[in-house]
């Protein structure tokens, strides 16, 4: 038995030797195949490494991050929202089958005041790095000591590898200093490996506080975001325990959330909560890229098909050219196995050197997704390189081409007829009516899927412009915006609210300024708005609604400097403060009204949220809140100066009578006037801003573009490879038609048809996979979280517009003639007399 596996191995090593000579010696067809399977291979790995940095493997540096699961809370209609601090406490404490963790992302302000840089950070609780299994790389984490609940107990941090490396000199002795952290003294405790940036998908953290550190640093007095359920801002993560099926997990916590509802009815009624992926989870960065990463993925798989047809093709000439030689070799005995394994080897060689050129490319290509994302608050953590999973990857793609590219050929061996060859081949015949089929088969299918890639291309690219031409119903022109972190400040809340007077009185002084406004949220945001959970009295919600409605928070003059009309009642007025006797009131849009009070009358009518009686005195025009795809949804809006709360953040609006870019310094000069301590976190013209909503659909149209090109000049070559072999192969065929008398437009046209007839069966075949897969893409939504509607991937109608397919088909169409032209040019240039010579 030993010695027939040497035999074999032996074998298989003159097949790869012998292989590697007919590479050599042909190395034009050899740089063809090769750079071609490198741009499949290298399109593919690049998109694949984006899915795996933020979807399959967002928390680098972390323990079996497999085991890490997101904890997610659920409205009475099944809608997924974060959570509150004290039901993530439950949940830790009461779980047997999962670890809980609870962690908010922030912002806070490092440094002495006045010199104080805007840090990205997150709120933590005390098990948070026992949980994700991270050890520090310097000092320690949080311990045991720091587990417990006490209120303003732990004045604690852990900094990142990468602050410690730029802000701290890479200090060894860093553990035990203090640094001001929003004014406020905490000491350093450890740095935190380099490989971990946090543990919400897609970004990257600098600072982790304890949460009980939480009302010390936004300045409160008392400790309600730490006890209130009420305030379900804290995303959590859960470990599982070993061996423990998500499912039954799920089953636990949506037992224990269901028991909780019971001992807190008047804030978690209704209330659930369940446990999901880190991939499925809707908040994070992944759940903007999800949607678009899976079209390109789908797209890189049509393009690494067309590339394997071509190599496929190049690969069955080859075995044609051989194809006498392969016919003596099995009439002198040889088997049909040790052929295809010929073959199979130059394949698979093939298929290594474009694995490995491939691999070069999505290095360089890797980095490419960053520049498309829009800059926020928070940094990206898109580590793109090659790890064990992506090298894996690559090794799967490479065994796949392989076996694509030479499965045809392989067939075409094994259905070689000995007797039929040799007899043709004694003839001085072509070599065979069925290879020449195959080969044609194999450019129909190139056609056809590059014709589904350049409409999917078109449809993205339309959408896309299509979205930016959708007005957002309030006009965001000569607008400057400027964002703050108040929290960072270590102001008390009577602090900022008198700080956000002052900067509007001394920002309406300024010349060219035509009016100041300030909110909570910004529409149109890298993040969709805040919500709150609503009681509408008259109205009887069903068992399963939804009734967290997302809402804004603003000054007097919003809607004003927004240009947003009030179809009925008042505005907001500096006396709508939080004076005792005063009534909280609030201003609904058009779809509140539709959807809450039908054709009854809204003015005048009280809606219940935050623990208070809202009474409606105006209604608003209906915009665009979170996507520019969104449908109308129900919206709302309270005055600043009654609900303006310590976790909310601020965005001031200037209303400029000229270019907005030139009133940022004026800007920043009157912040620096009006209080020194405090930071801006980002100053941008509004109409820039709000792009940021459309980056989901920008990456889409830009990459897609990008690989349907490619699929294109791929499927180009195809047909230019099979007509060009055609006419070698009917030399004889056509000096006889032109020692017949046949002109030379009758051989062109000869060509051109044979060529374009294999471009319309494409394009028709195209056409309708490319329809079907249209309709399906067209429902996908551009972000996991649906509450109260959300934006679509592809703007509607962009999906079926004939325009598309036509411009897409017409396209190929020339291309498809530009390919066959040049091998009918050549066959005009037979000399019949050397044509029938050869013959």
């Amino acid at each position: 038995m030993s010695d027939g596996i040497s035999g074999l191995v032996a074998g298989v090593g003159r097949d790869f030797r012998f292989a590697a000579r007919m590479m050599r010696k042909n190395l034009g067809f050899t740089t063809v195949a090769v750079v071609t399977l490198a741009l499949g291979i290298g399109a593919t790995t690049t998109v694949y490494g984006w899915i795996d940095a933020i979807v399959l493997h967002p928390l680098s540096g972390v323990t079996n991050p497999n085991e890490v699961v997101a904890v997610e809370s659920l409205t009475p209609g099944g809608e997924p929202i974060t959570s509150s601090y004290p039901d993530l406490v439950d949940f830790r404490d009461q779980l047997r089958l999962a670890s809980v963790a609870a962690a908010r992302h922030t912002g806070v302000s490092v440094g002495e005041p006045g010199h104080a840089e805007q840090v990205a950070a997150q709120f933590v609780s005390g098990n948070y790095f026992d949980v994700l299994g991270v050890k520090a790389a310097l000092g320690r984490v949080f311990g045991p000591e720091e587990y417990p609940d006490n209120p303003r107990a732990f004045p604690l941090i852990v900094i990142s590898n990468h602050l410690w490396r730029s802000h701290f000199n890479s200090d060894p002795q860093i553990a035990g200093k203090t640094v001001k952290v929003d004014r406020h003294e905490l000491t350093i405790i450890g740095v935190a490996p380099e490989a971990f940036h946090g543990s919400m998908a897609g970004y990257t953290f600098d600072i982790w506080i304890p949460n009980v550190m939480r009302p010390e640093l936004d300045g409160f007095h008392t400790n309600w975001q730490l006890t209130d359920r009420h305030n379900r801002d804290m995303p959590g993560i859960a470990r599982l325990k070993p061996g423990v099926p998500i499912g039954q997990a799920q089953a636990e916590i949506a037992a224990l959330s269901r028991h909780l509802a019971q001992i807190h009815p008047d804030t978690s009624e209704g209330i659930s909560a369940t446990l999901v992926p880190l991939w499925k989870s809707h908040f994070g960065f992944q759940s903007r890229l999800l949607a678009p990463l899976g079209v390109l993925m789908a797209l890189c798989a049509m393009l690494l098909l067309i590339v394997c047809a071509n190599v496929g093709n190049l690969l069955l000439a080859r075995f044609a050219a051989r194809r006498k030689e392969f016919s003596l070799r099995l009439a002198l005995g040889a088997r049909h196995w040790v052929l295809s394994r010929q073959i199979l080897a130059e394949s698979l060689l093939l298929a290594l050197a474009g694995a490995v050129l491939g691999a070069v490319f999505a290095l360089w290509a890797g980095g490419s997704l960053r520049a498309l994302l829009p800059t926020g608050d928070y940094g990206v953590a898109l580590d793109f390189h090659l790890n064990r999973s992506v090298l894996l990857f690559i090794g799967l793609i490479c065994i796949a081409s392989t076996l694509l590219c030479g499965l045809v050929p392989v067939l075409q061996s094994v259905r070689v007829n000995l007797s039929d060859s040799l007899k043709e081949f004694g003839r001085g015949g072509s070599s065979g009516q069925h290879s020449q089929r195959v080969r044609k088969l194999l450019v129909l299918s190139e056609v056809s899927l590059a014709l589904v890639a350049l409409i999917g291309a078109g449809v993205f690219v339309r959408s896309f412009h299509s979205a930016e031409k959708i007005a957002p119903e309030f006009d965001p022109e000569n607008v400057l915006l400027a964002q703050f972190f108040l929290s960072t400040s270590g102001y008390t809340l009577e602090q900022r609210e008198q700080f956000c007077y002052r900067l509007r009185e001394n920002l309406e002084a300024q010349p060219g300024v035509a009016a100041v406004a300030y909110s909570d949220g910004v529409p149109l945001g890298f993040e969709p708005s805040w919500w709150e959970s609503l009681e509408i009295k008259g109205y009887q919600p069903t068992t399963s609604e939804n009734m967290s409605i997302y809402r804004n928070v603003i000054s007097p003059g919003y809607f004003q400097l927004m240009h947003i009309p009030l179809i009925e009642g008042r505005d907001f007025t500096e006396r709508d403060d939080d004076a005792k006797g005063t009534m909280p009131v609030m201003i609904v849009n058009q779809a509140f009204v539709k959807r809450y009070f039908g054709a009854g009358q809204a003015i005048g009518r009280q809606v219940r949220g935050w623990g208070d009686w809202f009474t409606i005195v105006g209604i608003a025009k209906d915009s665009k809140y979170n996507y520019l795809t969104e449908s109308p949804m129900p919206y709302f809006y309270v005055p600043f100066r009654q609900v303006y709360r310590s976790d909310m953040s601020l965005a001031f609006y200037a209303r400029t009578r000229g270019e907005p870019n030139q009133a940022s310094e004026m800007l920043r000069r009157i912040v620096r006037d009006t209080d020194p301590n405090i930071t801006i976190s980002n100053i941008v013209p509004l109409s820039d801003y709000i792009g940021a909503s459309l980056y989901t659909h920008k990456i889409a149209a830009r990459l897609l573009t990008v690989l349907g090109v490619l699929a294109l000049l791929l499927a180009a070559v195809g047909l230019y490879s099979v007509m060009a072999y055609s006419v070698a192969q009917r030399t004889h065929e056509i000096g006889v038609r032109m020692t017949l008398g046949a002109q030379r437009g009758n051989i062109v046209g000869l060509v051109l048809r044979e060529g374009m007839s294999l471009a319309v069966g494409g394009m028709i075949v195209g056409t309708l996979v490319a329809v079907a897969l249209a309709w399906e893409t067209a429902t996908i939504s551009v972000s996991g979280a649906t509450m109260n509607g959300g934006g679509s991937l592809l703007v509607r109608g962009s999906a079926t517009d004939p325009l598309i397919y036509l411009g897409a088909g017409l396209f190929l169409c020339v291309v498809a003639v530009l390919a066959n032209y040049i091998p009918a040019q050549r066959a005009i240039k037979v000399d019949p007399s050397v044509a029938l010579r050869s013959e």
